[in-house]
């Protein structure tokens, strides 16, 4: 029999339905037939042509009507919907570039192809937009920032950015990491991972991914306080995508020795362990015998069993250590020692300016000392129920450590026969402070119409518990003579140009009084924020959260020279919001408006035990029921934001008011003549402060800021912040006393009003990049809890880095640092008291650092 050759619309048809016959891969039958097919479609034409075969019909195909399509599910529009957002931001927004080797070793957050500009912030729930679609002004410091800063500790990383200004431990505070942001003391608005780090500390970078400055009120996402902004510390974390290992070895002018170890290992598909370590041993640039010396560790882990579940963990330890700097004098003229001098008529400045070796140490190197250790343990657990629903619960426990005695040097003399000498006055403290906090939030995604929803609700419940105690001996404002302590631990007749005690042995032992005052916090927080996105044109964010807020304090205090034991306890239902309102007529570009509340109760800094600024005291002059309800704050915002230079440079610029009311002041009351509605008790003692509420103020101004690439080689980082605060309420009468005036109108202290930073550097070749940065601020006065004292002031300063980077090849890096090229004198925060001094900031330092990345 012939072979016949069929048509090759049926060949193929043949084919395909000789494949779809038969189900479950490809067995050896099934290849057979196949090849077959191809066999038989290989004959010749002519063999398939035979003439004495009859001519084949075939009908042509007849067309099928098709079934009549259904409507779309909702399950169907929902997912079109998302395919057709993406497909928008796609073509928005242009691939980024190929992504580096070790491209697990990177700031999860920040572009990768501009690691200067972050787009999104760590908490993706509350903040599910990016950055440039954020309704705030936000102020988010890479991991590159940080590198190119050489910005080891959290204060030198804030203190670079505009806009914020330090603070010292003033009222019996604490000594550590007290900013200012935007006006607004900041010093327990600062978070790890998005939980409180309750208490005064000084926090290290060598666990850090990226630093993020939020700025204005932000209740209704952080809880109490938070009113001039927030810093959320952000920490490395294990990840399961790639194994490294890396190393920072520094050395330095100031003799600094410094190595810090990062290793992710990438143990399985599903679970990855981070390990790091830090020693540094230094002196501080510019300051004679002061030392700071630091070390610690961190571990984190992922897990992620299953597509649906991930668990992260992490525990860190840091202790940082050493001989701690407390300043230098400050003059004014006229001075004598005493404490009545007239306030506001003094003019002067600190004591280097005036003839005082800048590089003088006041302390006692045989007694002070300083120890800070914080130990910090987190559970995360995420659980995907669906693909829009997610559960998370986040667990942390963490104890702190605020252990020191130092001196500050008061009442310097510069007439009569102590002119020309100080009381060299000690401080102590010991400060254990333990904190449990737990969160768990749900997060659903969902449309109505064109509108995307990204709901967040939560339940926050936290126990903060301290104790405050201090040395025997150690009491400020004693009196001795030249070359002893007397038995408070002062010194008096200290030279100011020749400070010769310093080796001057301590003839007490440093032992506890054992009379420590405890502070207690329990607070319950629920919250729910909503950020509602239509097409990516129109965007929608509010919230609201509420915090029962309970705070106790128990243990000793002075009334009228005597010691006495008390206790005091306040509650405060605090509700707040947010609202925010986005314009985006360009992917590019963004329009704003927002408010938002905030509330500070009674002692929600937690570190201080002082009424005269803002604490608990478990006594109060006798009067225990000096508890005001919190202060009530409120922020209006205008922005705009831009991504430039093909969307690689971040611009943002903002009009911003925050008003203050019910705010607390001092005022002294002598006898019950003076006595105000505020104050109503009688005070037997002479002048007595009586903290009284019902003041206000505001502070309004401009914040521009910039982050990212101008160019592929050109990155740039900075801000510009103009500022004018000032009192609008007081309730201290003109006529109180002879040394003060009405507080209205004046400005506020520890405030920078003028700000300026940018760091900038520019890749010459595929070897070197060259990079520096210029900081400016002001003139910044001095104060206590409301007004500032004009009388007394720190100098605007420029301040100026460079740095030099050279890759040597893919795995090694050589970096030069030179920070404060010219030396510049310049000081950082004021104590301001009857007889105040300021804290100096340290003098020209250069390090190298010879960085391995495996």
């Amino acid at each position: 029999m012939n072979p016949v050759r069929a048509p090759r619309s049926l060949r193929t048809n043949a084919a395909i339905n000789s494949v779809d016959e038969r189900s479950n891969g490809y067995s050896g039958g099934k290849v057979s037939a196949v090849a077959g097919l191809v066999a038989v479609a290989s004959f010749s034409s002519a063999e398939a042509q035979q003439t004495d075969l009859p001519p084949v019909s075939v009908d042509a195909p007849v067309a099928r009507p098709k079934p009549a399509a259904s409507a779309p599910s909702p399950d169907q529009i929902k997912a079109r919907n998302a395919l057709r957002r993406a497909a928008r931001r796609q073509q928005a927004k242009p691939a980024a570039p190929a992504a580096p080797a070790l491209a697990a070793d990177r700031d999860r957050y920040a572009d990768p192809a501009a690691p200067y500009k972050v787009d999104h912030l760590q908490a993706s729930g509350k903040f599910p937009e990016p950055l440039l679609n954020t309704p705030k002004t936000v102020t988010a410091i890479s991991r590159e920032v940080l590198a190119d800063e050489n910005a080891t500790s959290l204060k030198q990383a804030v203190l670079n950015a505009a806009g914020v200004t330090l603070g010292t431990g003033e009222g019996g505070n604490a000594f550590g990491d007290r900013f200012f942001i935007r006006g607004f003391d900041t010093r327990n608005d600062v978070f790890i991972d998005g939980v409180r780090d309750s208490g005064v500390s000084v926090r290290e970078n060598f666990f850090t991914e990226q630093i993020e400055i939020l700025r204005g009120p932000g209740s209704s996402f952080a809880g109490r306080g938070t009113t001039g902004g927030a810093i959320n510390i952000v920490t490395k974390q294990a990840n399961t995508d790639q194994s490294f290992y890396n190393m920072d070895t520094t050395f330095g002018t100031d003799d600094t020795k410094r190595v810090v170890l990062d290793v992710n290992q990438v143990i399985s598909p599903t679970f990855a362990i981070r390990a790091g370590g830090l020693f540094q041993d230094a002196d501080v640039a510019g300051r004679n015998y002061t030392t700071d010396d630091r070390g610690g560790g961190f571990v984190a882990m992922k897990w992620t069993p299953s597509d649906a579940v991930k668990v992260t963990t992490d525990y860190v330890h840091t202790d940082i250590h050493g001989l701690p700097d407390f300043g230098v004098p400050y003059y004014r003229p006229g001075e004598n020692g005493s404490s009545s001098q007239v306030f506001r008529s003094t003019v002067g400045g600190p004591w280097p300016s005036y003839g005082a070796n800048s590089s003088n140490f006041y302390g006692f190197v045989n007694r002070d000392f300083f120890s800070v250790q914080q130990d910090i343990g987190t559970v995360n657990t995420e659980v995907q129920i669906t693909p829009d629903l997610t559960l998370s619960d986040k667990a942390r426990a963490s104890h702190s450590l605020l252990n020191y005695i130092g001196t500050i040097p008061e009442r310097p003399s510069v007439v009569g026969a102590t002119a020309g000498t100080l009381t060299a006055n000690p401080v102590s403290r010991y400060q254990p402070t333990d904190v449990i906090d737990n969160q768990s939030e749900a997060t659903y995604k969902f449309d109505t119409g064109g509108w995307h929803h990204t709901a967040v609700g939560g339940i926050e419940i936290s126990r903060e518990r301290s104790s405050i105690d201090s040395y025997t001996g150690l009491s400020s404002e004693g009196t001795a003579s030249i070359g002893s302590f007397s038995s408070s631990g002062s010194a008096s007749g200290v030279s100011i140009l020749n400070p010769q005690d310093t080796f001057v042995a301590f003839p007490g032992s440093r032992s506890l009084t054992g009379k420590p005052t405890d502070i207690s916090i329990d607070t319950t927080s629920a919250y729910l924020i909503d950020t509602t996105n239509y097409r990516d044109l129109l965007i929608l964010n509010g919230g609201v959260r509420v915090d029962d807020y309970k705070i106790k304090t128990a243990g000793f205090g002075t009334v009228n020279g005597t010691s006495t034991w008390g206790s005091q306890a306040a509650e405060s239902v605090m509700p707040n919001f947010n609202v925010g309102l986005t314009l985006k007529p360009l992917p590019i570009t963004s329009f704003y408006a927002s408010y938002a509340t905030s509330s500070d109760p009674v002692g929600s800094e937690f570190d201080g035990t002082s009424a005269n600024y803002g604490g608990l005291a478990p006594v109060v002059n006798g009067n225990s029921n000096q508890v005001f309800g919190p202060m009530k704050n409120s922020a209006i915002e205008l922005g705009n934001k831009w991504e430039l230079f093909n969307r690689h440079l971040l611009l943002s610029g903002a009009l911003f008011e925050t008003q203050v009311t019910n705010a607390r002041e001092s005022v002294n009351v002598t006898s019950a003549a003076n006595q105000t509605p505020a104050c109503p008790y009688n005070a037997t003692a002479g002048s007595v402060p009586c903290i009284s509420a019902g003041a206000a103020y505001e502070i309004h101004g401009i914040d521009l800021e910039a982050s990212g690439k101008i160019t592929d080689k050109w990155s740039v980082f900075g801000g510009l912040v103009l500022m004018k605060s000032e009192v609008t309420r007081s309730l201290v009468p003109p006529a109180n006393t002879t040394l003060y005036s009405t507080n209205v109108g004046l400005p506020l202290a520890n405030v920078a009003h003028q700000s300026f930073s940018l760091l900038s550097k520019y890749q010459i070749d595929d070897m070197w990049e060259v990079g520096g940065q210029a900081v400016y601020r002001s003139k910044i006065y001095g104060g206590t809890m409301l007004a500032a004292n004009q009388g007394t002031s720190l100098p605007s300063f420029w301040r100026f880095d460079a740095f030099a980077e050279a890759r040597i090849d893919k795995h090694w890096t050589l970096k030069l640092f030179v920070n404060n090229i010219f030396n510049t004198l310049y000081y950082t925060a004021l104590y301001q008291s009857a007889t105040p001094f300021v804290l100096e900031a340290p003098g020209r330092t250069a390090q190298v650092m010879l960085s391995a990345r495996f």
